[in-house]
């Protein structure tokens, strides 16, 4: 069983920063992949950032410049730092990890998501 548990949402004023945290743990082989994703306020989710196990990173047009994906393979923990926020990121925000439990099975499982609520 893997678990996926997303922290660090809250209340930033416009310009401010925040760094969210997708920790990834139980019965794991390997995470391939994680996806930081936000649905806003009566809108579809959509896909923000995505990392690899080789470090390779990719972003929405919209957050480009301004978040930063990463990860602690010691730590099964990925991040997002956010910086420049604007009231248009106001979002939850879902972790989404893909890859390989220790009996060689795979995952695929979302956390609880996090409130990001950029407002002066």
């Amino acid at each position: 069983q893997v678990h996926v548990v997303e922290s660090g949402g809250g209340l930033v004023q416009p310009g401010g920063s925040l760094r969210l945290s997708c920790a990834v743990s139980g019965s794991i082989f390997t995470i391939n992949v994680v996806d930081w994703y936000r649905q806003p306020p009566g809108k579809e989710r959509e896909l923000v950032a995505t990392i690899t196990s080789s470090g390779s990173t990719n972003y929405a047009d919209s957050v480009k410049a301004r978040f930063t994906i990463s990860r602690d393979n010691a730590k099964n923990t990925v991040y997002l730092r956010m910086n420049s926020l604007k009231p248009e990121d106001t979002a939850v925000y879902y972790c989404n990890a893909r890859g390989v439990i220790t009996d060689k099975g795979i995952y695929d499982d979302w956390g609880q998501g996090t409130q990001v609520t950029v407002s002066s």
